[in-house]
């Protein structure tokens, strides 16, 4: 019989290569959950951690991605985590998934771009990143659960990102302080994928957000957006585990429901 106190959590991957055995093992250490691990979101869990990129194809051919609408049944199991109020929990580059569905961007709260798009009215290129960044992450709000035991800043080394954040859908619980608005020091998304690898040649993008960790809602869901989790020198780290394993517990509350609820 499940233990009615110990969260089903299901953990979605595919889509983007990943070290699965030290990833994994940050679920193996986390209290208070069962995991399970699956190539698609699914019903029936307390929690859905989202670390997958679906709709995106890469061709290593000219264009290097083809981007890829969700079926009826794949839009429908997210509509139905929804209308659940199921808790979701997306990681790093989950925010790049279904750029060919509009939606799907205010669900999570703002969209890597591997090829240049249109997000809410406004053109933008591809997205930039940056490699094994070693910066300050600042907690924005002490109180929130979520960033419980993490003091007033932590120090991470990960990928960073230049992309559009929706700020208006999104309430802001982490930043980085390195300078996310110099997109000089990114490199092309779209370059790395046609083979030139860590370039920023002839490529432009907007300042970019210093927003590295928040909350939403859609539909009934709690929902938290972390940027971190590139590889295991992330996963071993203590204040990466730690904001994951409050994220998860945090949108299977019954606060974070009820918020959710009234803001629908």
């Amino acid at each position: 019989m499940a233990d009615p106190d110990v969260l089903d959590v299901l953990v979605v991957t595919g889509g983007h290569p990943f070290e699965a055995e030290p990833f994994f093992a940050v679920f193996d250490a986390i209290d208070g959950i069962r995991w399970t691990g699956a190539g698609a979101p699914a019903t029936g869990h307390d929690v859905v951690v989202f670390y997958d990129m679906p709709g995106l194809r890469f061709t290593r051919d000219d264009p290097p991605v083809e981007l890829v609408e969700p079926t009826a049944e794949q839009r429908g199991v997210i509509a139905e985590l929804l209308d659940a109020g199921t808790g979701l929990v997306f990681l790093h580059h989950a925010i790049a998934s279904w750029p060919r569905w509009p939606e799907y961007a205010d669900i999570v709260g703002g969209r890597f771009h591997y090829a240049p798009g249109e997000l809410h009215g406004v053109a933008y290129p591809d997205s930039g990143y940056l490699f094994d960044v070693t910066h300050t992450v600042e907690v924005l709000d002490r109180e929130h659960p979520v960033c419980a035991g993490l003091g007033e800043a932590f120090t991470l080394t990960d990928e960073l990102y230049c992309f559009p954040v929706l700020t208006d859908r999104v309430t802001p619980l982490l930043r980085t302080r390195f300078d996310t608005s110099d997109a000089s020091q990114f490199f092309s998304a779209d370059l790395a994928i046609r083979g030139r690898r860590n370039s920023n040649e002839g490529w432009t993008h907007p300042p970019g957000s210093d927003l590295v960790g928040w909350t939403t809602h859609a539909g009934r869901s709690p929902i938290v957006y972390l940027q971190f989790g590139d590889g295991p020198v992330t996963y071993a780290d203590p204040s990466f585990r730690r904001v994951l394993a409050n994220a998860i517990h945090w949108v299977a509350s019954p606060d974070a429901r009820s918020d959710a609820d009234s803001a629908a």
